[in-house]
């Protein structure tokens, strides 16, 4: 193990492995020695993910990148389809080093996993099977099964760890991949907004973080009361885009809540009684 790489297995028998601001937690099924081995390749993967991704940041951060590491590359596919608006291949990372991570962790005898970086989840289901995750916010649940072409969730919002330009509370999406659901959910959150609105509070990036590759754009720093209609108005222009994406399939569904409101599209996701979840996300940590 790299000496600036921590892995560890819970006492619940999740693993967890963190280096920098990456930060995972993974759990399989299996035969005990089938998952022992998929913990060990998993671990051994994540040596140095970071290292490759940072080797890469300058093109990342770029609306133009043309990067040559499988994460990187990955990235660039994710965020590629939502052009020409405003997005780089950073919209995917989180998403696209869960997808990395599970491709080691399965292997022989693993009949499902995931690998949860900080909320945005990739997603092995093996035949007959399925998972069921809890949303954050304490908003429910939602299922992916076997039968489902989804293998991907991940969330975005103004207070999480990446900025936006909305002020959503938080957009949850399931995508084909990961890496699609990230850059989806960074989109959708971006959509769900009031622009111009004295609630809310605004700056440059770049007065933030000096190498953000969102530049002088501004982002939402804080969301004061709002009424009814303002809510409504900020939630349907987030559920036109979702929608929007939902007919391209880009996106299989999409839950959007901002305060106390929420609107959903696509059939993935429950009404209550919600079902018991087979685990819920991490705390988020900051992103690379």
């Amino acid at each position: 193990m790299n000496c600036h790489t921590f892995a560890r297995r819970l006492p619940d028998g999740r693993q967890h492995l963190q280096h920098g601001p990456i930060d995972l937690i993974i759990e399989a099924w299996g035969e005990a020695d089938a998952v022992a081995e998929a913990y060990h390749r998993a671990a051994r993967r994540f040596e140095t993910v970071l290292t490759e991704l940072v080797a890469e940041l300058p093109l990342l951060r770029g609306l133009d990148a043309a990067p040559t590491g499988v994460m990187a590359r990955r990235m660039a596919r994710a965020v590629a389809p939502f052009r020409p608006a405003f997005i780089t291949p950073m919209a995917a990372v989180a998403g696209s080093v869960a997808e990395e991570i599970l491709a080691a962790l399965v292997g022989p005898g693993i009949v499902k996993a995931y690998v949860n970086n900080g909320g945005d989840i990739a997603v092995h289901l093996g035949p007959g099977q399925r998972l069921t995750c809890a949303m954050i916010e304490g908003q429910g649940a939602l299922t992916l099964s076997d039968r489902d072409a989804a293998r991907g969730i991940a969330s975005s919002g103004w207070g999480g760890r990446s900025w936006s330009f909305g002020i959503a509370d938080a957009v949850t999406v399931v995508a084909r991949t990961a890496a699609m659901a990230d850059a989806a959910a960074t989109m959708i959150a971006n959509a769900v907004d009031l622009p111009g609105h004295p609630a809310v509070t605004r700056c440059p990036a770049n007065t933030l973080q000096a190498d953000t590759d969102l530049g002088d754009r501004l982002v939402t720093t804080a969301v004061g009361p709002l009424s009814g209609a303002d809510i409504a108005r900020a939630l349907d222009a987030g559920l036109g885009t979702a929608d929007a994406f939902r007919a391209r399939g880009l996106i299989d569904a999409a839950a959007l809540f901002l305060h106390s409101a929420c609107r959903v599209t696509g059939p993935l996701f429950p009404g209550p009684p919600f079902p018991a979840a087979d685990f819920l996300p991490a705390p988020e940590p900051a992103h690379v």
